[in-house]
């Protein structure tokens, strides 16, 4: 996949109108080492004419009432990761493409997106900015446009940014007043006090793996996970998500292909938007780090074995003591070295994230909206996979995956398609 693309702006997006300054407290979820870091994604549109200029005033106007994106990270003198207020802005690339998105079937090929083109490049230090949010709008020769999002994990889970997003979109229609009212109350959970200076990454990096991932694009249709659902109603007698059945065919698929020795403990990791497991549950708006990681363990040689209906039944399982680990996690009630978020990241960790419903597939800047959701890579030693809705028109899931290495790879879709 090969075209040109050229910046042709590159600029600060400040709030429409002045926005308090201070300081604000992050949660103890949101101050997780493991967040520090930048989610990047792409999003396709098939129409957009002048988007950057639309997007742009949107965006400097949804930087009002979410001015703390428009602010900084900064640390206490106590080590506590907060955010300075100060409207120093969001970084705006605007960008064109010479050829249209259709000869490229719309970015469907993950594998050979040329990714840093489509993403804001590297802000000169000049600038003296350090973003939380940075935007790239290419438009491309047919009409149709291309956001390339950087958004920080410490501000915003997946459903915050998503609302952040929809809100840029409805103020590009003309919305007088937003539909959700962004809410703070990063206060619903402070640190606990022997966790309070625990923000810095650790001093010596884990050892890295001597694999590679290779990406993998698996297109489920809903006659498929409807067949899935109807073994296990059938198996167990009560019914199950689509998440829960692709998620056992996800992990035993990979299992199978992957042929570890029979006692090695293998795991399927997966997080829960946890806003209404709170008391009360936190309110409709609000946009910061809520989860927990709904973790199953489980024998390389019981996995292999199992049928599909055994695996949804030890996912729901796990996920039925969501509440208890939660509340758990909130009272600091867990040992020294048990950390829940703290995940090996090895070969025998399967990740799994569902996208579908977060709300990236709603945004709509005027002109309809996204046609596809491009996930970008974070790491290419964590095996992930990210369950997506399938490019429009098209209906059921797409599992985007980078968990398997070469050899590995065929087999793995091998067993998928069976």
């Amino acid at each position: 996949m090969t075209f040109s693309v050229i910046r042709s702006s590159r600029s600060i997006v400040r709030p429409s109108e002045k926005t308090p300054h201070g300081t604000l407290d992050l949660s103890a979820i949101d101050r997780l080492p493991v967040l520090r870091c930048n989610a990047r994604t792409l999003h396709v549109f098939k129409h957009g004419p002048e988007a950057a200029r639309v997007i742009r005033e949107a965006l400097s106007r949804a930087l009002v009432p979410y001015y703390p994106l428009a602010g900084k990270l900064k640390e206490s003198s106590q080590g506590q990761l907060q955010i300075e207020c100060c409207g120093e802005g969001v970084w705006f690339v605007e960008a064109s493409a010479d050829s249209t998105l259709d000869a490229f079937n719309y970015l469907d090929d993950v594998v050979s997106i040329p990714y840093d083109e489509l993403l804001p490049d590297i802000i000169p230090e000049n600038e003296g900015i350090d973003p939380l949010v940075q935007f790239q709008v290419t438009q491309f020769a047919c009409g149709g446009f291309v956001i390339g999002l950087i958004f920080c994990h410490s501000i915003c889970d997946g459903l915050g940014a998503a609302q952040f997003l929809k809100a840029i979109g409805e103020l590009a229609r003309g919305v007088e007043h937003l539909s959700t009212t962004p809410v703070w109350q990063r206060d619903f959970f402070p640190p606990p006090p022997e966790q309070a200076k625990v923000t810095a990454l650790p001093n010596l990096p884990p050892p890295m793996p001597n694999y590679t991932l290779n990406h993998a694009n698996i297109d489920i249709t809903l006659d498929q996970i409807n067949q899935l659902k109807q073994e296990f109603q059938q198996s167990k007698g009560h019914h199950c998500s689509s998440f829960d059945v692709v998620a056992a065919k996800f992990w035993s698929s990979r299992t199978q292909a992957i042929h570890l020795e029979q006692n090695t403990e293998l795991k399927l990791v997966f997080f829960a938007n946890c806003r209404q497991l709170l008391d009360p549950p936190l309110p409709n708006g609000f946009y910061g780090n809520c989860f927990f990681p709904v973790t199953i363990t489980a024998s390389s040689e019981s996995l292999t074995k199992a049928s599909i209906p055994d695996v949804v039944k030890l996912i729901q399982e796990a996920k039925a003591k969501l509440p208890i680990e939660f509340a758990k996690y909130m009272k600091g009630d867990f040992k020294a070295g048990e950390d829940p978020f703290a995940l090996p990241m090895t070969y025998t960790t399967l990740f799994l994230s569902e996208w579908g419903r977060l709300g990236f597939n709603q945004v709509d800047y005027g002109w309809g909206p996204p046609v596809h959701i491009v996930p970008i890579q974070g790491s290419s030693i964590i095996p992930v996979g990210i369950l997506g809705s399938l490019p429009l028109p098209m209906k059921g899931a797409r599992l985007m995956t980078w968990c398997v290495e070469e050899d590995h790879r065929q087999p793995f879709l091998d067993q998928m398609m069976t």
